[in-house]
């Protein structure tokens, strides 16, 4: 059975719940009927009115979609403000309660969320701005400072410093900086010192080329001038005896001339380093012999006393370097001590013993105790000695004392006299073994009878040359070439037995490519050596490393035939020792 019931709904009291509905300030619920009809409201008069919300957006859609789920939106009251609307149905009796609450209200709190936040971002960059201010203006000043102190460094301006206290990384950048420009003004200041060493040594230099040249003027001009002399004498007739005397005048020139360029070739071959030390260990005793027989007739000569005071060490050196130093120190002295005596002798000194050379001469002022050593430097010219050189001994001494590694000193008193040591290494004694005498023969004349080639493009070297070989029984071929010396080895064809080259030849060529065409004509290793008026030590070590012996000019004549005669000795030696062939 089928039945209606009826029930009267009092709509006042639906309007209490409604109007206690509250959705912030101004927000508000009401009711509406499945149709869109106005159930309930805030405003009563609109209930009263029976107002149709169903053309409101929201209720139209309600209707349309007929949702049953709470959801909300946002849309148009009544008014047509914009408000965010929530609805949920009521299905028994098919009502919709809709809750809208205008949108400027329910976006105000997030409006002012957004609104703090904007002005605390504000700040924050109005901050960010102002330290950024701040900061650049504290980086930008020690950059402008730095700035300003790199100019001054590229001014010249080397005693620039910075002063930034910030207590940060640029502070330690300017110490950095300070240190810099203080190692430069120190760099600065220590070029300044050596350019003014330098101009120093190079004033120095040009002073002993002045007096090399002064010197040279003197002490070359002097020989020079007697030989003209002399030669000049044996062009009238004189007796043998006087003849005799003359030649001799001329030995003793030439002899001069020859130790001036030896000296110099000596300091040559010492600052190429083209002397090597050979350390041998040998008694004193044995030098110290040498130095009283080598000086004792030229001690006595000028009434001087030399004295020699033997020893029993032994020593570790090279015999003729250490000899030629100690020979020098004691020329030296009897060169410039005009009365009084020598002593030469020795004195332990640790695990060194001290070769001492005293002398009563002129002594030397403190001011000249370094510049006796340079090259070319006297102190005055003894009297009545013109062997007094071009002052290279004591500079022969200094460099090889540090070829040696033997240490040089000097004392000295002016008016009283000096001493010089050399002190050199000791070694133990050993037994002396008894000198054997054994009969020498004289050496034969090895160039008697052979071919001799020279070669030179000075034709009074040529003709001396072929003069002095021929008077030694030499069979001579002379040339300015090599091209010169083949032709003439053509007619007949022989070939030499001792080539003789000068260094340098005519058109750039070189006594070594000479011979080496001369070997290669002839297909054999014809003994040769060569003879240079140029000292550079690149000649001297160029000649060694192709396996030649190089001889400087002026060139003595007994040098000369010793040479020869070795060299062609050591040819007859090979020739004899070479194996035959025999028959078994």
């Amino acid at each position: 059975m089928i039945g209606v019931l009826a029930a009267e709904v009092n709509v006042r009291y639906v309007w209490d719940v409604v109007q206690a509905i509250r959705a912030g300030e101004t927000g508000y619920a009401y009711v509406v009927s499945a149709t869109g009809q106005l159930v309930a409201h805030p405003d009563l008069q609109l209930v009263l009115q029976h107002k149709d919300f169903s053309d409101l957006p929201q209720v139209a859609a309600l209707r349309d979609s007929g949702a049953e789920a709470a959801t909300y939106g946002v849309s148009k009251n009544f008014g047509g403000q914009r408000v965010l609307v929530s609805h949920a149905r009521i299905p028994s009796v098919g009502w919709s309660v809709l809750v809208e609450r205008p949108l400027t209200e329910a976006y105000a709190p997030l409006l002012d969320s957004l609104a703090r936040t904007g002005a605390i971002l504000l700040m924050v960059c109005i901050m960010a701005v102002g330290a950024a201010v701040l900061l650049g203006r504290r980086v930008v000043r020690p950059i402008e400072v730095l700035r300003g102190g790199a100019a001054r460094l590229e001014a010249g301006d080397l005693e620039a410093r910075l002063d930034l206290a910030t207590g940060d990384e640029f502070e330690e950048l300017a110490d950095d900086f300070n240190r810099m420009a203080r190692r430069l003004e120190d760099a600065h200041a220590t070029l300044e010192r050596k350019v003014e060493e330098r101009t120093h040594q190079l004033a120095l230099a040009n002073q002993a080329k002045s007096r090399f040249l002064a010197a040279a003027s003197h002490d070359l001009r002097q020989p020079l001038h007697a030989l003209g002399l002399f030669i000049a004498q044996l062009r009238v007739r004189m007796s043998s005896s006087e003849r005799r005397h003359v030649i001799e005048c001329i030995d003793a020139a030439v002899a001069a001339m020859n130790e001036l360029f030896n000296a110099l070739l000596d300091i040559s071959k010492l600052d190429a380093g083209a002397t090597t030390p050979k350390l041998t260990e040998f008694a004193v005793a044995t030098l110290l012999k040498r130095v009283e027989s080598t000086f004792a007739r030229a001690a006595q000569e000028k009434s001087l006393s030399l004295r020699v005071i033997s020893s029993s060490a032994w020593i570790r050196s090279d015999f003729l370097l250490l000899e030629r130093i100690v020979f020098n120190l004691v020329s030296n002295a009897i060169r410039y001590t005009k009365r009084g005596g020598l002593l030469v002798g020795c004195r332990r000194r640790g695990a060194g013993l001290s070769i001492e050379v005293w002398d009563t001469g002129v002594g030397i002022a403190p001011d000249q105790h370094q510049v006796i050593f340079d090259e070319f430097y006297r102190l005055g010219e003894p009297d009545g000695d013109r062997k007094a050189g071009l002052g290279l001994g004591l500079a022969i001494v200094d460099r090889l004392c540090r070829l040696l590694d033997h240490p040089l000193a000097l004392t000295s008193a002016v008016g009283r006299g000096s001493r010089f040591s050399v002190t050199v290494p000791i070694v133990a004694a050993r037994a002396e073994v008894a000198e054997t005498r054994v009969a020498v023969r004289a050496p034969l004349d090895n160039s008697l009878g052979k071919l001799v080639v020279l070669i030179d493009d000075d034709p009074l070297a040529l003709e001396s040359m072929h003069g002095l070989f021929r008077n030694w029984g030499c069979r001579v071929l002379v040339g300015v070439t090599e091209q010169a010396v083949l032709a003439g080895l053509a007619r007949p064809r022989q070939t030499p037995d001792l080539i003789i080259s000068d260094y340098r030849l005519a058109e750039g060529r070189t006594g070594i490519e000479a011979i080496e065409r001369l070997r290669s004509e002839f297909a054999s290793p014809i003994p040769a050596f060569l003879i240079s008026g140029d000292i550079d030590p690149e000649r001297l070590r160029e000649a060694h490393e192709r396996g030649y012996h190089l001889l400087h000019k002026p060139v003595d004549p007994m040098v000369l035939r010793a040479m020869c005669n070795q060299l062609l000795k050591a040819a007859n030696d090979a020739r004899s020792s070479a194996p035959s062939e025999t028959v078994p």
